[in-house]
C-alpha cells in the first residue's frame, strides 16, 4: 500500500450500496480544497461507485486497493 497522507477518514465497512456513497456525499461537504479523504469499505460495488463519484465531481482518486477484504480509497478534493 502506498503511504498517502490523509486528513479525513470515512469508515463505511459493513455497509452495502447505496449507503457508502451516500455517506461519502455528506463527508465531502466538510472537506477543504486539496484535502485527502480515506474511505474504507467492504462492499465490492464501491470499486465502481467511488470511481464514478470521483469522475462526476472532479475529485482525484489518488489510490485504491484491497487489503484483507477491505477496500481503501484515497480521494482528493479539487482546488478551484
Amino acid at each position: 500500500m502506498k503511504d498517502i497522507e490523509f486528513q479525513l477518514e470515512l469508515d463505511a465497512t459493513g455497509l452495502m450500496c447505496p449507503e457508502p456513497v451516500m455517506m461519502l456525499h455528506g463527508k465531502v461537504k466538510t472537506m477543504a480544497e486539496g484535502q485527502v479523504l480515506r474511505v474504507l469499505a467492504t462492499d465490492p460495488s464501491t470499486t465502481r461507485d467511488i470511481a464514478k463519484f470521483c469522475s462526476f465531481l472532479n475529485y482525484e482518486l489518488l489510490h485504491s486497493d484491497e487489503i484483507e477484504g477491505v477496500f481503501h480509497y484515497y480521494l482528493q478534493k479539487p482546488c478551484q
